[in-house]
């Protein structure tokens, strides 16, 4: 039997916030982490710090259980509060959620806590039977918020050289290719001038066709150099005629490596050079971090890859040229805590404020 509580984590917990995510099950998400939570936080959302413990089952024995959440609040007039988990709650499987579920809710209704819903967004791998479950769990399926809901993940607990091997041919030949014709990439500081000329190029990602909707440069600076300052974050270059030509932002956490942000001028004369700035970053995370997985952070969903109308496709083809392995996530449900409020929050209130946030912000709401 499964059996969790929920609590707010201690000040100490807090402190080494990191260390408790990447120790829960799943090995916990960027999106979880002490960084995250400071760059929302000065970004229209109250980070909060949730504990779920208690027993679980595992191999059919009894196992202790631990899993901290990083949680998203935002208060709604005259609904109360609600909560995003973002990138959680980690879980060993999808049969620990309805004990989540159950201590979410006696959390909040004991608190008093004023929350009518909880979305949550678990890293559990979907299919028919999982979503199944989910739905009668007494979830409601939500709209997907995060781009890596689908995405390509490269396996990279092996060499280097098995690691290359391991990728299709057209990315192989294009990282062999642009190191013979000399293609340089360079790891360079995160100085506002880098940053602008970053900002610059995830502009005119995919020849400028990607349909990419940025966020504020105040935005992306708060976040790299949060990343950055606890030597979670990294920027790489490399050049064409003395300026940047293709840039990517990725980020260590865990055992986990992710190509978080990505730029290229459009109409570039070096051949590969895309797949070279890949590949020397996640490299390096693996000489560096021991990371055992890189994620590219986004492709259309696995039946939608060779859909040349979804507006991820080239991406996405750039993407599985490293790995075909490409994940569905369950991504976004809701747990309904006060229905009459959340009927009101799903069926129009949510998207007044998202509107209203935007025509203030000029940001996306989540």
């Amino acid at each position: 039997m499964r059996e969790f509580t929920a609590r707010f984590a201690t000040e100490a917990e807090i402190a080494a916030w990191d260390e408790h995510v990447t120790a829960s099950p799943g090995g916990g998400n960027l999106l979880q982490s002490a960084s995250f939570a400071s760059v929302k936080a000065k970004h229209g959302w109250k980070p909060l710090y949730l504990v779920h413990e208690g027993t679980t089952i595992i191999n059919g024995e009894p196992a202790p259980f631990a899993s901290y959440n990083l949680v998203l609040e935002k208060a709604v007039p005259a609904l109360g509060k609600i909560w995003y988990m973002i990138k959680g709650p980690g879980v060993n499987s999808v049969e620990e959620i309805p004990a989540i579920l159950e201590a979410n809710e006696e959390f909040i209704q004991r608190g008093k806590l004023g929350v009518f819903a909880v979305k949550i967004e678990p890293d559990i791998i979907a299919n028919d039977e999982i979503n199944a479950y989910m739905a009668k769990s007494g979830l409601v399926k939500s709209w997907n918020i995060q781009p890596n809901d689908s995405t390509a993940i490269l396996a990279t607990d092996k060499s280097e050289e098995d690691v290359l091997k391991s990728l299709s041919s057209r990315g192989r030949n294009a990282v062999r290719r642009s190191l013979r014709e000399g293609c340089k990439v360079e790891r360079v500081e995160l100085t506002d001038e880098n940053m602008k000329k970053m900002y610059a190029l995830m502009d005119t990602v995919g020849q400028g066709n990607a349909k990419v909707h940025l966020r504020s440069y105040d935005y992306y600076r708060d976040f790299w150099t949060s990343f950055a300052n606890v030597g979670q974050g990294r920027l790489y270059f490399t050049y064409e005629d003395g300026e940047p030509s293709v840039g990517a932002y990725v980020i260590n956490y865990g055992d986990k490596g992710t190509y978080k942000d990505g730029g290229s001028k459009p109409r570039r004369k070096q051949y590969g050079d895309s797949h070279q700035v890949q590949w020397t970053a996640l490299t390096d995370l693996m000489k560096e971090h021991g990371i055992v997985s890189y994620d590219f952070c986004g492709t259309p969903p696995k039946d939608q890859l060779k859909n040349k109308d979804h507006h991820h496709y080239g991406l996405g083809l750039f993407k599985t040229s490293f790995t075909k392995d490409v994940i569905d996530y369950v991504g976004v449900w809701d747990q309904v805590i006060s229905p009459v409020k959340y009927k009101a929050w799903n069926t129009s209130v949510e998207k007044v404020m998202r509107q209203l946030w935007v025509r203030k912000t000029g940001q996306p709401f989540y």
